[in-house]
C-alpha cells in the first residue's frame, strides 16, 4: 500500500458480467473485458483489495474456457479480491465457483462459497460481511448484520435500494434494503452492486455507494481508509480504448 496515511485501500466494482455475448462485443471476443479493466486500473491504484458486489458472471451456462479465462484474469490481480455472488451468479450447486479453475486461486474469496460471509483479515484489522446471494428468488441484501469485530468493517450488499422499502406491495423490485438496513449494517463503508448508475444511498453520514457498471460509469471506487480523513472515496475511470467507448457509447439508447 502506497499514499501518505492511508492506512487500507479498497477498489470497489460491480457488474462487470464476464459472458460469451454481450461483453465480447466490445472486446473483439473478450468476455472477460470489463473485468480486466477493472484489475488493472486497481493493480494501477496498488489497492490493498479489490471488492466485486455482484454479477460478476452474468450466468452460471458459461464455456470451461471463458471460466479458465476469468481465472487467469483474476490470478493477475495484485491483491486478495473478495466477490460477492448476486442475482445473476448466485452460490447455487451449478455455481462456475465449483470450477476447478476458480478453485485453485489463492487471491480470490468468493462469499457464501469458499469463504463464510463474515471474514476478517488480520492484516487490515478488517472485517467483511456480506449475504450472497443463492438462488433466483427474493432476498434482503443486509439483513441479520454479524456483530463488528475488527476495527474496519465494510459490508458488501447486491439489491435494489429504496429508502423505506414496502415489502408488502407486489409486484415490486426484488432484493430490497433501505436506510433503516445501512444503519443496523453500522459499516465504515458498504460495497453495492446491481445498479449501473454510480450513486450513494442511503443517509448522507452514511458511506453505502453504487460504483456503477463497468459498462455504463466506465470507472470503478477508489476507497481510502484512514485515522485521519476516515473515509474518501474517488472515481477512477478505467483505462478502455477509444474502440471500446464508441461502442458502449453507440450501445447506450
Amino acid at each position: 500500500m502506497t499514499g501518505s496515511g492511508r492506512e487500507l485501500v479498497v477498489a470497489h466494482s460491480s457488474d462487470v458480467h464476464v459472458d460469451h455475448h454481450y461483453t465480447p462485443r466490445f472486446f473483439n471476443g473478450d468476455g472477460c473485458g470489463f473485468l480486466r479493466a477493472v484489475i488493472e486500473g486497481a493493480n494501477a491504484c496498488d489497492a490493498d483489495l479489490l471488492l466485486l458486489a455482484g454479477d460478476t458472471f452474468d450466468c452460471h451456462r458459461l464455456p470451461d474456457g471463458l471460466i479458465e479465462d476469468a481465472a487467469r484474469v483474476i490470478s493477475g490481480a495484485e491483491m486478495n479480491v473478495v466477490l460477492l455472488p448476486g442475482n445473476h451468479d448466485p452460490v447455487t450447486d451449478d455455481a462456475v465457483y465449483q470450477h476447478p479453475a476458480l478453485r485453485a486461486l489463492n487471491n480470490l474469496c468468493v462469499l457464501g462459497a469458499s469463504c463464510g460471509e463474515d471474514i476478517i483479515l488480520d492484516e487490515f484489522d478488517l472485517q467483511i460481511w456480506g449475504r450472497a446471494h443463492r438462488d433466483y428468488l427474493d432476498m434482503e441484501p443486509l439483513a441479520a448484520p454479524p456483530p463488528r469485530a475488527a476495527r474496519w468493517r465494510i459490508g458488501m450488499a447486491h439489491g435494489h435500494y429504496v429508502p423505506q422499502p414496502d415489502r408488502s406491495i407486489s409486484p415490486r423490485p426484488a432484493w430490497l434494503f433501505g436506510d433503516s438496513d445501512i444503519e443496523k449494517a453500522a459499516c465504515d463503508y458498504i460495497a453495492l452492486g446491481h445498479w449501473n448508475r454510480r450513486v450513494q444511498a442511503g443517509p448522507a453520514h452514511q458511506q453505502a455507494h453504487y460504483c456503477g457498471s463497468p459498462d455504463y460509469a466506465c470507472s470503478f471506487n477508489l476507497v481510502e481508509m484512514s485515522a485521519a480523513a476516515h473515509i474518501v472515496i474517488r472515481q477512477i475511470p478505467l483505462a478502455l480504448s477509444g474502440d471500446v467507448l464508441m461502442k458502449l457509447q453507440q450501445s447506450r439508447p
